[in-house]
């Protein structure tokens, strides 16, 4: 049994794709980067985009170590660290190459 809804949804999602937890991590930041874009209708290059993946990184991370602080178990910081890092990675990388070269236009 696991801590709660949102560590079973991540582990059922492990278990349905197949993929390791930080290729999610990679894959659920660019869904929220390119998802966000389509349905706002705004480029790449706007920085709000990146700003919903921080904060869903961030949301994501804080509702984890609240469930580690509930079940008084020891916080790995780096971990989370970690895990933020790779969500915003590829957004990053997309959002800086539209704002500063010209590879993204058209």
């Amino acid at each position: 049994m696991t801590l709660d809804i949102f560590q079973d949804s991540k582990l059922y999602l492990i278990h349905l794709t197949g993929l390791p937890k930080d290729a999610l991590h990679i894959c659920v930041g660019m869904l929220i980067f390119l998802g966000a874009a389509i349905l706002m209708r705004r480029p790449v290059r706007d920085w709000r985009l990146l700003a919903l993946v921080a904060l869903a990184a961030c949301a994501g991370e804080c509702w984890d170590l609240l469930d580690v602080y509930r079940h008084k178990m020891t916080p790995r910081y780096g971990d989370n660290w970690h895990d933020i890092w790779l969500t915003l990675l590829w957004p990053t990388v997309l959002f800086l190459l539209a704002r500063f070269t010209r590879v993204l236009k058209r």
